[in-house]
């Protein structure tokens, strides 16, 4: 069928949150940086991305959305290749707010991993594959002038490239209605889920231990 949202929001703008309710309204799952790490099967999916070689049918298969990243690193590719649908730009109040945040949490995920400890390599080779994904979208985790500026670059890009009428351009705090209105369903009564909160996930990966 097809991914019907493709969200290209960058890591730390919702995009857990936006997982949830996606897959709550569409009753397809929703892809994330959470069914790699859950399906590992896909790590050489998305190496072989990176290094130029997608295959974006069988990355999405099953799946009626996508947000975060890895996804979100090469929107422009997955934007074209779903032609029919919705674009979701997701962002923070700022981007001293995303940086912030993404700064807690992911981007200390990264120099976690000792490529030279037999027990974490596998994990450390893939984190360096996701610093080159990152980098698609000009953001540098070390660097924090410069990722604030590869953010806001990030959203100047979007808005440029998607056309009004097929973008979403999502705060987490707008909730359901601009989502829901996008794909013409009813809004649900129950609030919007808003999970994975900086202390959540630091306290989920252990960054605090």
């Amino acid at each position: 069928m097809g991914l019907r949202i493709v969200g290209v929001g960058l890591g730390r703008t919702g995009t857990h949150s936006l997982k949830l309710a996606l897959e709550q309204l569409l009753g397809t799952p929703c892809h994330h940086m959470l069914e790699v790490i859950a399906h590992p099967e896909q790590v050489g999916l998305w190496s072989a991305a990176a290094e130029g070689r997608p295959d974006w049918d069988r990355i999405f298969d099953g799946y009626g959305a996508t947000v975060d990243w890895p996804s979100a690193g090469f929107w422009r590719e997955v934007v074209s290749a779903y032609p029919d649908a919705t674009v979701l730009l997701s962002r923070r109040q700022s981007a001293d707010a995303w940086w912030t945040s993404a700064h807690r949490t992911i981007f200390e995920m990264f120099d976690r991993f000792d490529p030279a400890d037999p027990d974490t390599k596998e994990a450390a080779g893939w984190m360096e594959t996701m610093r080159g994904i990152v980098g698609r979208n000009r953001i540098d985790p070390d660097d924090e002038a410069a990722s604030k500026a590869g953010y806001e670059r990030h959203l100047a890009d979007v808005r440029a490239a998607v056309p009004s009428q097929r973008l979403v351009d999502w705060l987490p705090s707008d909730g359901w209605k601009p989502i829901c209105d996008a794909l013409g369903v009813p809004e649900p009564a129950e609030p919007f889920p808003h999970v994975n909160s900086t202390e959540e996930f630091r306290a989920m990966t252990g960054l605090d231990g």
